[in-house]
C-alpha cells in the first residue's frame, strides 16, 4: 500500500514552482495580429476548399451551413475554455501545461504526448495535400512519374515516396529554426492571401448564386441523395455533418502554445482565440452558403468543389484564382500545423518529463532549435512514406482529449480549494466522509469560500459527468435515439447530467480576478466535455488501436525517464511560498483573506 501511495503521489504531483516573474528564454515578439493570423492560418487550410463540398455532397446537403454553425458553437466552447487558461497560465505547452498545474503530471504527459502526435500527423497530411494540389496543376505528371519508377506496394504506406512533401517540411523546419518573428511574418502573408481568396469566392459566388438550389423538389433529385430541399438527409444528416465539420475548426489551440513568445499573453491570447474563431466560422459559413447556391448539392465535387462550381458557370478566371489561393492556404496551414510542435516538446523537456536536450534554446534565434529539427525530421519522414489518409483520424482523437481535459480543468479550478487548510469559513476542521460529501453536494453549510469538501464534491461530480456521458455515447449506437429505449436512456441521462451540473453550480466559487473567464460555468465546460466525448465515440476501432500503441510508447519514455528526471520530484517548498507563486499565476484565491483566516484559526 505504501508503494501504491507513493506511485499515486508521483503521478498526481502538480506543477507549482513556475513563477510568471521568471524571464523566458524565448523572444516575446508576437502581437495580437500575429496570434490571430497564426490561429486562422493553421485552421483555414485544406478544409476550407474541400470540407464544405464533401459534407454537402452526401451528408447534409445545403444544411451544411447549419452543420458548420453547430460545429462552430462546439468549438467555441473549447475555445473559451482555452482562453481562460491562457489568462491564468501564460506558458508554452498548451493543454499540457494547463493539465500539469491543475490535474497532475501523468495526465499532463498523456495530453502533451497526444498533442505531439496530432501536430506531426497534421504537418505530414497538409504537406501531402499541398504536394497533391501542386501536382494537379501539373496535370499529375509528378505522381505518374514516381508511381512508374518508385512505386510502393505496402498497404499502410503511400503509393509512392512523396519527395515534394518531404522537401517542403524540411524547408519549413529551416524557416522555423531562424526565428519566430520571421516565421509568423511569412504566415501573416499567406493567411492574408488566403482570406483574400475566400473573400473573392464569397463575393463572386454570390453573383452566380441561385436560391432555388436550396429548395429542390424530390423528383428532381437523383436516387441516393436524400429527398431534396434544404435538409435532404434530415436532422441526422445535419448532426453527422457537424461531426465532420468540427474537425475544420481544429487548429486554433496552436495560439496557446505561444504563451512565452506573446506580448501581454493574458490579454492577447484570449482575444486572439475568440477573434480567430469568429473569422473561421464566418469563412466556413459564407463559403458553404455560396457553394450550395451556385451548384445543386448532388452535383458537388467532394474532392475539389470550388474549381468544379466555378467551371460550371464558366467563371474560368475565378477558378484559377481559387486554385492558386488554395496553394497559399495550404502553406499557411502547414506552418500553423508545425509551429506548436517544437514548443510542446520544449515545455515537456524543460519540465524533465522528456529528454532535457530538447529544451535547449538557441541564443541567436531564441527558438528551441533541437526540438524544431527533431519534429521536422519526424514529420518529413511521415510525409515521405506514409499514407496519411489512414492516420488522419488520429489528429482528432488527441485534440478532442486535450479539449476535454481543459474543460474539466476549468471547472476544477473555478471551485478549487487552493488554501487546503481542511477548515471551513469559520475555521472549523472538516472531515471528508460519505455523509459530509453528501451534505456538501447540496451546500447545506452555505459556505462562501471553497474548502476541502466543496472541492472534492466538484471533482467527483465532474468524473461522474464524464462517465455518464461516455456510457451514453456508447449505448446510443445500440439504441435508436427515437426508439422507446433510446428516449428513456436519453431522458435519464439528461436528468442525471442536469442534477450534477446543479450540484456543481451551488458550490462556493474561488475568488480570483482574471482578464478573461468562461461564462456560465459549469454549463459551458460541461457542454464541451459532452460534445468532445460524443465526437470521440464516432472514431473507428483502428484509430483507437493506433492511439493505444502511441500511448504505450509515450508511457515507456515517461516511466523509464520522466518519473526520475521530472523537476517536480524534489519539489518540497513551504506551503506559503507555493501559495504566493500560484497566486501570481492567477490560481490562488484571495491571498490576504487566507492569511487572515490563518491568523483567526491560530
Amino acid at each position: 500500500m505504501a508503494k501504491l501511495g507513493r506511485l499515486w503521489k508521483i503521478l498526481t504531483r502538480q506543477k507549482s514552482n513556475d513563477s510568471v516573474e521568471e524571464d523566458s528564454k524565448l523572444a516575446r515578439v508576437l502581437n495580437i495580429f500575429d496570434l490571430t493570423a497564426l490561429g486562422v492560418g493553421s485552421t483555414l487550410g485544406l478544409a476550407i476548399y474541400v470540407l464544405a463540398g464533401s459534407v454537402a455532397y452526401n451528408v447534409a446537403g445545403p444544411a451544411v451551413t447549419l452543420s458548420f454553425l453547430i460545429a462552430g458553437i462546439a468549438s467555441a466552447f473549447a475555445g473559451i475554455c482555452f482562453a481562460e487558461f491562457a489568462a491564468r497560465v501564460p506558458k508554452a505547452g498548451s493543454a499540457y501545461t494547463y493539465s500539469y498545474i491543475t490535474v497532475g503530471e501523468f495526465v499532463a504527459f498523456t495530453i502533451g504526448w497526444n498533442l505531439i502526435l496530432e501536430y506531426v500527423i497534421g504537418t505530414a497530411s497538409v504537406a501531402s495535400g499541398l504536394s497533391r494540389y501542386i501536382d494537379s496543376l501539373m496535370d499529375n505528371k509528378m505522381s505518374h512519374f514516381f508511381q512508374n519508377f518508385l512505386s510502393i506496394e505496402v498497404d499502410f504506406l503511400g503509393r509512392y515516396p512523396d519527395f515534394l512533401a518531404f522537401a517542403m517540411v524540411l524547408l519549413l523546419t529551416v524557416l522555423l529554426s531562424f526565428g519566430v518573428k520571421e516565421s509568423t511574418f511569412l504566415n501573416n502573408i499567406f493567411t492574408s492571401l488566403n482570406l483574400l481568396t475566400i473573400s473573392i469566392v464569397i463575393i463572386a459566388g454570390s453573383i452566380y448564386a441561385d436560391s432555388n438550389n436550396w429548395s429542390l423538389a424530390t423528383e428532381n433529385v437523383p436516387g441516393g441523395f436524400g429527398k431534396g430541399g434544404f435538409m435532404p438527409f434530415g436532422f441526422a444528416g445535419v448532426m453527422a455533418g457537424a461531426a465532420k465539420c468540427f474537425y475544420g475548426f481544429v487548429g486554433f489551440d496552436c495560439i496557446v502554445t505561444t504563451g512565452e513568445e506573446a506580448i501581454n499573453p493574458r490579454r492577447n491570447i484570449p482575444l486572439a482565440i475568440v477573434i480567430s474563431l469568429i473569422i473561421i466560422f464566418l469563412s466556413y459559413f459564407g463559403v458553404s452558403t455560396v457553394l450550395t447556391m451556385m451548384l445543386p448539392y448532388y452535383k458537388q465535387n467532394p474532392h475539389a468543389p470550388f474549381p468544379t462550381a466555378f467551371e460550371s458557370v464558366n467563371a474560368t478566371a475565378i477558378k484559377w484564382i481559387v486554385t492558386v489561393g488554395a496553394v497559399f492556404a495550404l502553406c499557411a496551414s502547414l506552418l500553423g500545423a508545425m509551429f506548436p510542435m517544437p514548443r510542446i516538446l520544449y515545455a515537456m523537456a524543460n519540465d524533465g518529463v522528456l529528454f532535457n536536450k530538447l529544451s535547449a534554446v538557441n541564443n541567436r534565434t531564441q527558438t528551441p532549435l533541437l526540438a524544431t529539427i527533431v519534429c521536422g525530421i519526424f514529420a518529413s519522414i511521415m510525409a515521405l512514406l506514409f499514407d496519411v489518409n489512414q492516420l488522419i483520424d488520429m489528429m482528432s482523437i488527441g485534440t478532442l482529449m486535450a479539449y476535454t481535459i481543459v474543460a474539466i480543468c476549468v471547472v476544477v479550478l473555478r471551485y478549487e480549494d487552493e488554501f487546503k487548510s481542511g477548515r471551513n469559513d469559520n475555521g472549523e476542521l472538516l472531515h471528508v466522509c460519505a455523509s459530509a460529501l453528501l451534505r456538501q453536494s447540496l451546500n447545506l453549510g452555505l459556505y462562501e469560500y471553497p474548502n476541502v469538501l466543496s472541492s472534492a464534491v466538484t471533482k467527483i461530480a465532474m468524473v461522474l459527468f464524464a462517465i455518464i456521458c461516455a456510457i451514453w455515447c456508447s449505448l446510443h449506437k445500440i439504441f435508436e435515439i427515437d426508439s422507446t429505449p433510446g428516449l428513456v436512456l436519453s431522458s435519464a441521462t439528461a436528468t442525471a447530467l442536469v442534477l450534477i451540473m446543479i450540484s456543481i453550480a451551488i458550490q462556493p466559487v474561488a475568488k480570483v480576478e482574471l482578464s478573461f473567464k468562461v461564462p456560465l460555468v459549469p454549463l459551458v465546460p460541461c457542454l464541451s466535455v459532452f460534445t468532445n466525448l460524443y465526437l470521440m465515440s464516432l472514431l473507428d476501432a483502428y484509430t483507437w488501436i493506433r492511439f493505444v500503441i502511441w500511448i504505450a510508447l509515450g508511457y515507456a519514455i515517461y516511466f523509464l525517464y520522466g518519473v526520475r528526471n521530472s523537476k517536480q520530484k524534489d519539489n518540497d517548498l513551504p506551503v506559503t511560498i507555493v501559495r504566493e507563486r500560484r497566486h501570481h499565476l492567477g490560481l490562488e484565491p484571495d491571498l490576504k483573506t487566507y492569511i487572515s483566516n490563518d491568523r483567526n484559526v491560530m
